[in-house]
């Protein structure tokens, strides 16, 4: 029974990715590197953060996702310090000393500093793209909207290799928010068409190799497979694949 009721909330995250058209899924090749992580203080069920993280996923960003769901007090009062009021997404970049709320601002911040410059119409938000990315956290039933009682803190961010639209990751993503752990978000977006399909299902046969020097490739040289979502906790020391397992251990580990 837990296992159908796992593969219900996978098929419910399907069309949440779907009705955001898949973006979120695939990395940019000509983008720059941040010398330091960016820090993002996240909603992730906000339609608005969704749209920063599937930025974050084109330009192969590294972040420190500081999850603040509603009725969370672990990193909402430094948000609003930092922002004068409380608004979510929230970006601060130590790299240039920027603190930037506004999905559309920041977007075009990231594109602007990391990117080639102008936003792609991909990512340029409207209307419809709102709606849209709204009925998708609609369907999921809002998760990783409101805060949920824990019964321990992680006091060290756990590492989540993950890209926006991996139907499996937002599971993952949306308990991380809801428990206010805060972990560093690895984007491992599709650099190439063999990437496409899940770790087992690739599209192109034969052995997988990832494009050199990128994510993919040293996430293969140092886990031995290239599959998400994976988490590391250096809290407990636990490391693991398949998103039912993580969803499991958080559960047990952080869940009152």
């Amino acid at each position: 029974m837990a296992g159908l009721q796992h593969q219900f909330k996978v098929l419910g995250s399907v069309m949440t990715s779907t009705l955001t058209g898949w973006r979120g899924t695939s990395a940019l090749q000509e983008v720059s590197r941040a010398a330091q992580p960016l820090i993002l203080f996240d909603m992730e069920a906000c339609p608005y953060c969704r749209a920063v993280r599937e930025t974050l996923t084109a330009l192969r960003l590294d972040v420190l996702i500081q999850p603040c769901p509603k009725g969370g007090q672990r990193f909402r009062p430094e948000a609003q310090k930092l922002a004068g009021r409380l608004q979510f997404p929230l970006l601060v970049d130590p790299n240039t000393k920027t603190t930037l709320l506004e999905s559309q601002a920041i977007i075009d911040y990231l594109f602007a500093t990391y990117g080639k410059g102008s936003t792609p119409r991909t990512y340029r938000f409207g209307p419809l793209k709102t709606a849209l990315s709204g009925l998708g956290s609609a369907v999921r039933g809002m998760q990783g909207s409101q805060v949920a009682p824990t019964k321990a803190i992680a006091q060290q961010p756990l590492q989540l290799w993950s890209f926006e639209s991996s139907p499996y990751s937002r599971l993952v993503r949306e308990r991380l928010c809801e428990l206010e752990v805060p972990y560093w978000l690895h984007n491992l977006g599709k650099e190439q068409f063999a990437d496409i399909g899940p770790a087992r299902m690739r599209v192109r046969p034969g052995p997988y190799r990832p494009v050199p020097g990128g994510p993919r490739a040293a996430m293969l040289a140092s886990k031995g497979q290239v599959q998400v979502p994976y988490l590391e906790d250096p809290n407990t020391g636990v490391a693991m694949f398949e998103s039912a397992d993580i969803l499991d251990y958080l559960n047990r580990t952080y869940a009152a």
